[in-house]
């Protein structure tokens, strides 16, 4: 009885002594763990006090972003604003994110859950390198805890960069709710404004002779503008507001036409729209042919003339549509 109230009297030391010898550092360790926590959150909150988006380089990005403990999520906006890098998608979702961020900085909401920043290549091409980025601008949420996941990476060219849309994938990876508040823009009322000053000058002018109200070639360039306009994307640019084009900052390579079906540039639009335009030049320049009491020489031109701009702009159209409906069996010409 003697020996096995020994034995289990040595155990219980033993545990005690285990206790003591891991229990103690391990609450120190904790202790430490706080208080950097504390003073990485205390220096994100001081810069965003005075910058919404905070400027990281190489060391600040290991630091705040990628080492633990973290118990806050950082949206960054990986990008290349450089005047040599000729970025000029850069600039405008820059514009976008300074948005997004002051509305985030300056809500009755803002707490310290997220925090804005931005890597610039030419301060942090070792942070692109660390994360095998090659192009620029990109978004990617770093969560509160662990890595971020594929959806943690903003679809650009999907979704285009406008504040809104960062703002409602923001919510769906933090839910965090952030209400887009844009600075007033009077350009637009300006130019409505002017607009119908021009056409009340134009009709007060000509308040004796309103015949060219009634003038059908007038109206019927007026709705063939406004039909060129939406066949060619532009209400979809209005919505998603997508980037003009796109830049590898690496290679310099300048992309015009999105290679998905699910998304467009805005010079994109402006190519089909210059092509549909040229068809619709040579459908124009076949029905004068056909119709006009013009010599038989000038109305063959004409024809010809009609031929080449149709067989031409539809080939190219077609071009496009091959490129980004990969499969598409159909070509003519040059397509």
């Amino acid at each position: 009885m003697a020996a096995r109230w020994w034995r289990w009297y040595v155990s219980a030391i033993m545990a005690v002594a285990l206790l003591l010898v891991f229990g103690v550092p391990s609450a120190s360790a904790q202790r430490k763990k706080e208080m950097v926590l504390s003073e990485k959150v205390s220096q994100l909150m001081e810069w965003t006090n005075k910058r919404p988006v905070i400027r990281m380089n190489g060391d600040k990005f290991r630091r705040l972003v990628k080492a633990p403990p973290r118990n806050y999520s950082v949206i960054v906006m990986f990008t290349a604003l450089q005047l040599h890098r000729q970025c000029v998608v850069c600039k405008q979702a820059d514009e976008e994110f300074q948005i997004l961020a002051n509305s985030w900085r300056y809500s009755s909401a803002f707490t310290n859950r997220i925090f804005f920043a931005m890597v610039d290549f030419d301060e942090g091409s070792d942070v692109f390198q660390m994360l095998n980025m090659n192009s620029a601008p990109t978004f990617i949420n770093f969560p509160a805890k662990g890595k971020p996941k594929r959806g943690d990476t903003y679809e650009l060219q999907v979704r285009g960069f406008s504040a809104e849309q960062i703002a409602r994938w923001i919510a769906d990876r933090t839910d965090v709710n952030i209400r887009v508040i844009r600075p007033p823009n009077y350009a637009g009322p300006l130019m409505l404004g002017l607009l119908l000053a021009v056409i009340g000058g134009l009709v007060y002018l000509r308040r004796s002779n309103m015949e060219f109200l009634f003038n059908k070639t007038g109206w019927a360039f007026a709705a063939l503008c406004f039909v060129l306009a939406m066949t060619s994307g532009q209400m979809w640019n209005h919505i998603r507001g997508p980037p003009y084009a796109h830049k590898n900052p690496h290679t310099g390579h300048v992309n015009y036409i999105h290679g998905s079906s699910q998304a467009q540039f805005v010079a994109e639009t402006h190519i089909v729209l210059l092509f549909n335009g040229g068809v619709t030049l040579g459908m124009v320049l076949l029905c004068e042919a056909a119709t006009s009491d013009m010599d038989i020489g000038k109305r063959k031109i004409m024809c010809v003339a009609g031929i080449g701009l149709v067989v031409l702009f539809f080939s190219w159209m077609l071009s496009i549509f091959r490129s980004k409906y990969h499969g598409y069996p159909y070509s003519f010409l040059m397509s």
